[in-house]
């Protein structure tokens, strides 16, 4: 099945975020809260999911969207996906290090994603059968592919930060496992997915994670020919968690470093 329509009706949603969010990205008067669950929240993330549902509605009406900062809307057998900014402590803090995620789920599988990262100047997406690519816009793009590095002790290792790793029980095995890599840095979040999709890191994990965390990276990271899966070895973007490798490796990281099957 061919998802170029919904691949360029997601560069049109990613456009016209950027020009929120780089509006109000090292605004002096940007507004910050936190949630529930201590996270911060700005005003360019609650604006900038309202755009996407205001086209989405208008483009896709019979579609569901899910996001972030607000309740899911619709029912059926495709779901938008959307982290409006994915890295929004980066964006507080001035860091260009953030994008918005968009994805497309169909029937239960991440058949596309978008990663925008336009305070960095880049652009990753990738539908089902077409390819990974890197570019600023479909006509001016990149096919991306993964590493070949098939040895720990060949391999760089991308993380977001180790407390998460503690409460899974987790910790000494993941830094057992850096111990045995070639190089380990923590670029974070959605950079370490898209690094790997590269082929610039060759195993990225992080220990919770939401779906809209994941899904726009699903698809980037299998067209570019890795794996990417829960740590309990579940391929997708449900386990709560992520293990993305070149594939070659992903058995020996899980092996070392994954959790059992949910029950």
């Amino acid at each position: 099945m061919s998802y170029d329509d919904d691949l360029r009706l997601a560069h049109v949603l990613a456009d016209a975020v950027e020009r929120v969010t780089m509006s109000r990205f090292r605004a002096t008067d940007l507004h910050v809260e936190s949630k529930p669950d201590l996270t911060p929240v700005t005003d360019a993330d609650r604006d900038a999911e309202e755009l996407v549902r205001l086209q989405l509605r208008r483009a896709r009406p019979r579609d569901a969207v899910e996001g972030e900062e607000f309740e899911t809307t619709g029912h059926g057998q495709r779901r938008w996906v959307i982290d409006p900014i994915d890295g929004t402590k980066n964006f507080v803090r001035g860091v260009p290090v953030w994008a918005t995620l968009i994805a497309l789920v169909v029937g239960g599988q991440p058949e596309l994603g978008v990663v925008a990262a336009p305070a960095l100047q880049r652009r990753w997406w990738a539908a089902t059968g077409s390819g990974a690519w890197s570019g600023r816009s479909l006509t001016s793009a990149t096919r991306i592919r993964v590493s070949t590095v098939s040895r720990l002790a060949d391999a760089s290792m991308s993380y977001s930060s180790l407390s998460g790793w503690r409460k899974l029980s987790r910790r000494d095995e993941v830094l057992s496992l850096m111990d045995d890599c070639w190089r380990t840095r923590a670029y974070g979040d959605f950079w370490s997915y898209m690094l790997l999709a590269e082929g610039g890191v060759d195993i990225a994990a992080e220990p919770e994670l939401e779906v809209y965390d994941m899904a726009a990276l699903v698809p980037i990271v299998t067209e570019a020919g890795g794996r990417f899966t829960g740590l309990d070895g579940v391929p997708g973007c449900w386990s709560g968690n992520a293990v993305a490798t070149n594939s070659l490796l992903h058995d020996e990281v899980i092996e070392r470093i994954g959790t059992p099957p949910r029950a």
